[in-house]
């Protein structure tokens, strides 16, 4: 009797593991973390994945930025507050989809302010500096970078893009319009192009804001994001091009809502896994219980391309990705 016993009990504990397994395998694992964030950068420092979000809020209550850092993809660590206004005097608003590179020892972060909707008002994109990813950034120039709007781009949503090169380039603009502009090597302001322009438009078909490039296999992948911020026509859409300079013909979408899931997904970034070819490709969404247009929450999902190098279309999901560490 006890044999039989001890065999039934066994063979309980076993199917609780089991479903204990299968349980763990099907973990949510997005949003990566908690909290409104939006318009998220995700980059890779010294063997720790980073990502670099918006703080999702009114634009008054926009005054800082968090920054978030995980060893694996799955288990993320928070550092508060980075950067706020009272680093940058001229800041008072509407702290914007930061975007970081490391140079020469230091990490700069730039960042869009106050929202600004003319020429004559106080604001655009700023940088910042910090010794440390985690921060605390200051100021770098005290005052902004771009304050102005060239080639009707809004001076908001700035991507730093290093080339094959060591050139480093300004990417940004709202409002429908794109440009890009040669930074100094020192990110004190920017350097002609031959024709002694400083900044040139490379908008594609359908762009609004949100750009983002990286390159595989010597070619320039121009990421975007079409629609409204606030709607759910809000995805990403991109191009193929042979130079940081376009032109980018717009081949499709790539990211979107799906009805079962979340609503408006867009703003994204990409973060290409050390020594591999694996990518994942970084975005926020609302979930489907909101309707507040500043719900929105950063997710990540794996990226693929078939076997011409066009991008796969990504499904979004709640389970995310699975652990990933970088040897």
């Amino acid at each position: 009797m006890k044999q039989v016993l001890y065999f039934l009990l066994l063979i309980s504990c076993t199917k609780t593991i089991a479903q204990e397994t299968v349980s763990n395998q099907k973990k949510n694992n997005n949003p990566i973390f908690k909290g409104w964030y939006a318009d998220p950068e995700g980059i890779i420092f010294d063997k720790t994945y980073w990502v670099y979000p918006t703080f999702s809020a009114r634009y008054e209550d926009q005054v800082f930025m968090d920054a978030f850092s995980s060893k694996d993809l799955t288990h993320w660590t928070k550092h508060p507050r980075i950067i706020d206004t009272s680093a940058v005097k001229w800041a008072k608003k509407a702290m914007w989809a930061p975007s970081i590179i490391k140079n020469k020892n230091k990490y700069f972060l730039f960042f869009g302010a106050n929202d600004i909707q003319s020429d004559n008002e106080i604001g655009g994109i700023g940088v910042a500096v910090s010794s440390k990813p985690e921060g605390p950034f200051k100021d770098y120039l005290g005052k902004p970078l771009v304050d102005k709007f060239y080639n009707g781009a809004q001076p908001i949503d700035q991507f730093v893009f290093r080339d094959k090169d060591g050139q480093h380039y300004l990417i940004y603009g709202g409002w429908r319009h794109c440009n890009i502009a040669k930074l100094k090597p020192d990110f004190t302001g920017f350097i002609p192009f031959e024709d002694k322009t400083v900044f040139k438009e490379i908008t594609p078909e359908n762009y609004v804001e949100g750009p983002f490039m990286f390159i595989r296999n010597n070619k320039y992948y121009f990421m975007w994001s079409e629609g409204g911020w606030t709607g759910p026509d809000y995805c990403v859409a991109y191009a193929i091009a042979d130079s940081p300079m376009g032109p980018f013909k717009r081949i499709g979408k790539i990211l979107e809502q799906d009805f079962k899931i979340a609503n408006g997904a867009g703003h994204n970034s990409v973060i290409k896994k050390p020594d591999s070819d694996q990518y994942f490709i970084v975005y926020h969404r609302r979930p489907l219980t909101e309707t507040d247009g500043n719900s929105r929450e950063t997710c990540i999902e794996e990226m693929h391309f078939d076997e011409n190098g066009f991008i796969k279309p990504v499904v979004i999901t709640n389970e995310g990705v699975k652990a990933s560490v970088i040897k």
